[in-house]
């Protein structure tokens, strides 16, 4: 069997010289047989580096904007080169790859040992932080594969956790009798609900009307509460984060639907009606609440 970690440590070479010469539209594949060559002679797993660094160069742009969503504080330019393209590979496994081929865990720990023998003191937690958040919004695909190391784990003191507190919506509209549903659409490839994190002192329903506005420009009157959920979110600076999110059902006027500028992680919001939002790749999350949204709209 080829060495995968060996075949990665020649992709991250490539794509650190690729970033470095301004990351040109061509070359990219020469560059890749001649690191071969030269770091890991007689290594014959041409299809895989390849694959994986066709993937990174061209989904860069999608790949950067999540690196971007998932540490905001860290400029992508701001992020040293090794990292950065650690990130890069990482991030087109786990979004690009084929899971039966490697699961999204080996994506990840392999990313991880790269960047502790190839990054600073620093990396390899770096490194886990951005794709364990990514891996959490993907919904933790082969979550229930545990490791040996996760069984032995003790479980974590939630009343030590920091919280974060976030709402959003369903929003709906009618018009001459058809009702719709406004969803926007992620760097991920899904069609989700708009939600934000609430300000100091807001209330989730304050929370709620704000976020709709300034990332869809509609005005929203919250109808009812759906429901609220929890879950535990790596940040790659702070670490683990109970992020708790109240949703509402919302009544808009049915009028254009813009995506705001700086929505981060969001490259599309449209209106749907019910059928066409049946046809829709969505969380399972969010499919429970539009199904129960539906339900309460149609009655």
């Amino acid at each position: 069997m080829a060495n995968r970690h060996l075949s990665r440590s020649v992709v991250l070479q490539t794509l650190f010289e690729w970033d470095f010469k301004g990351k040109p539209a061509e070359g990219v594949e020469e560059m890749l047989v001649r690191n071969n060559t030269e770091f890991a002679p007689g290594l014959e797993d041409m299809h895989f580096m390849e694959t994986l660094t066709n993937n990174v160069v061209k989904k860069i742009t999608i790949i950067d904007e999540i690196i971007t969503k998932a540490a905001p504080e860290w400029p992508i330019e701001k992020i040293s080169s090794v990292d950065r393209n650690i990130l890069r590979m990482g991030l087109a496994e786990l979004l690009f790859g084929d899971y039966n081929q490697v699961p999204p865990k080996v994506a990840i720990n392999e990313s991880i040992e790269l960047a502790k023998t190839f990054g600073g003191e620093n990396s390899g937690r770096f490194v886990n932080g951005v794709l364990g958040a990514v891996y959490k919004e993907l919904g933790e695909p082969g979550k229930d594969q545990k490791s040996k190391r996760q069984i032995k784990n003790e479980p974590l003191d939630l009343t030590k956790l920091p919280i974060e507190k976030k709402a959003g919506a369903v929003v709906y509209a009618e018009k001459d009798g058809v009702y719709y549903l406004a969803l926007v659409h992620d760097v991920f490839g899904y069609w989700t609900l708009s939600k934000g994190s609430a300000e100091a002192g807001e209330s989730p329903e304050v929370a709620a009307v704000r976020e709709i506005k300034e990332e869809m420009n509609l005005d929203i009157t919250i109808r009812e509460k759906l429901g609220e959920s929890e879950y535990i979110a790596s940040h790659p600076v702070q670490g683990k984060i109970r992020k708790q999110v109240t949703f509402f059902l919302a009544q808009s006027p049915y009028v254009p639907v813009t995506l705001e500028n700086d929505s981060g992680g969001l490259d599309d919001t449209r209106w749907f009606t019910l059928p066409e939002v049946a046809e829709l790749k969505m969380y399972d999350d969010v499919t429970a609440l539009i199904a129960k949204s539906i339900q309460i709209i149609t009655k």
